[in-house]
């Protein structure tokens, strides 16, 4: 029986978003063919294995009593005839860092390899791949700690002058909607970047839009294909963090209500934009659709969130994989990659 071991928690912000993804998914996998074992970083950074479980956890509580001999080196995934499903959402986990730990310690892992994690996570990276790719996005500026520090002023200037309110402002490595604010007017746009600074030293500025917000499910390494398309209907004017995870106030609408071609041009451009980042097991692109038809990609998550308000399974769901089936293959599309890397190896 093979090894699973399902790692989470993280010192991010997503700390408990993360939590609660593995919570669902330690649901549903199938537990005649691996043995389950939780791995719990905790806020502090220290890793902690906790006890094998014999099926699904019952409660968060659960994935985080730490005992005082739970505390182990993150090379305790190093074992053969094992397999990792890393649930870590933000920085240090979905940005290429503990990936390349697994690469380093030379274990298959669910999800989307170094550069690809590290290049959808940072929203300037991917801004500059997707408009090589092609794609169109809404226009943008950068903001860098340093040059606010020299000359705010500045920078509020070249806001203005290329971008129109409202205005969104984001940090460049952050996810889940933290961090991210909506300016209205310049004083607004002042203390949102002051926001988004305290997240990362890098900062985009994006033009505000008029538009409904639709999100593409990707599956699948380099023969990866595209869900149904789905809407977050906007019950508020904007979901913040604590709307979104916390409140629960998303609704979605699955499949969108949108035209055929516009559907099929969304996908296409999620399966180029996954392509352009060489995805691999799963992401998720988001897309702003305008009252004109006009198609804008906002930004690729490469370890989108399995817990009860995701979209990403439910995509998958109106597209006929059922949430197991799909916990399965994601599995399945890590050992392939991994196989594959290997055959390469062997011939270098």
């Amino acid at each position: 029986m093979k090894k699973l071991f399902l790692i989470y928690g993280g010192k991010s912000q997503e700390h408990d978003i993360s939590i609660l993804t593995a919570l669902n998914i330690s649901k549903s996998l199938d537990y005649q063919l691996y043995e389950v074992y939780p791995i719990y970083i905790a806020k502090n950074g220290v890793w902690h294995a906790l006890n094998r479980l014999e099926c699904g956890a019952q409660s968060e509580q659960e994935l985080t009593a730490i005992s005082q001999h739970s505390e182990v080196l993150p090379t305790v995934i190093k074992q053969d005839n094992a397999i990792v499903f890393p649930v870590l959402h933000g920085p240090n986990g979905e940005d290429g860092t503990i990936q390349g730990l697994f690469e380093m310690l030379d274990v298959p892992y669910v999800g989307t390899g170094v550069m690809a994690s590290a290049c959808g996570m940072d929203k300037i990276i991917s801004k500059k791949i997707f408009e090589k790719a092609g794609i169109p996005q809404l226009a943008y500026v950068e903001v860098y700690k340093k040059a606010w520090e020299d000359d705010a002023q500045s920078l509020i200037q070249k806001c203005e002058n290329e971008l129109t309110y409202p205005m969104f402002v984001k940090p460049a490595n952050m996810g889940s909607s933290v961090g991210i604010s909506k300016a209205e007017n310049v004083s607004e746009l002042e203390n949102a970047i002051r926001v988004a600074l305290r997240y990362d030293r890098r900062v985009v500025v994006e033009t505000g839009v008029i538009a409904r917000e639709l999100e593409v499910a990707m599956l699948g390494n380099d023969d990866a294909k595209a869900s149904v398309v789905g809407e977050v209907l906007k019950v508020v004017d904007f979901y913040d963090f604590e709307e979104k995870y916390k409140n629960g106030n998303a609704q979605l609408q699955i499949p969108a209500k949108i035209d055929e071609t516009i559907s099929r041009q969304i996908r296409d451009y999620a399966v180029t934009a996954y392509k352009a980042l060489d995805g691999s097991g799963l992401s998720r692109v988001d897309f702003f659709l305008t009252e004109n038809n006009d198609i804008y990609i906002n930004e690729i998550n490469t370890l989108p969130g399995f817990t009860q308000f995701s979209m990403y399974p439910l995509l998958w769901e109106a597209t006929g994989i059922a949430y197991a089936d799909l916990i399965t293959e994601l599995l399945r599309l890590a050992q392939e990659r991994y196989d594959e890397k290997k055959l390469y190896q062997q011939v270098n």
